[in-house]
């Protein structure tokens, strides 16, 4: 079985050498996603952590759909925080798009910094068809 690249004009594109995602056997790995608006490449939200995760489980989902899966067949994610204090905010915004079915296994940290200063990126790995 070959990879496969994954990739849609839904989401914002990769920024460096990497795909938005990658298909193999099932599996869909999903790269972190940050606030970027797909159409202008801009960040969302202007520091508002709740608007960021917006964008980013958005822009996840965007992913997730054109690798032919979706929010309720996601395994694991993990989460980057660059203020561990945001967590609350975040995982109330997380947990409206991971409600239904079994929520997904996950790791949070909180990291140095992110890229374009970001507060929050979210990978993921789910199954697909």
């Amino acid at each position: 079985m070959q990879p496969e690249a994954v990739t849609t004009i839904r989401a914002p594109a990769p920024v460096g050498p990497y795909n938005q995602a990658v298909k193999a056997g099932g599996v869909l790995y999903c790269s972190g996603q940050i606030a970027l608006d797909p159409n202008t490449g801009l960040m969302v939200g202007a520091g508002d952590v709740e608007a960021e995760t917006r964008q980013v489980l958005s822009n996840l989902k965007a992913v997730l759909e054109a690798g032919g899966s979706s929010p309720e067949q996601v395994l694991r994610t993990t989460v980057f925080l660059a203020d561990l204090g945001d967590f609350a905010l975040v995982n109330a915004v997380y947990a409206e798009l991971f409600s239904d079915g079994v929520s997904p296994a996950r790791a949070c940290v909180e990291v140095a910094a992110l890229p374009r200063g970001a507060r929050v990126e979210i990978d993921c790995i789910a199954l697909s068809s």
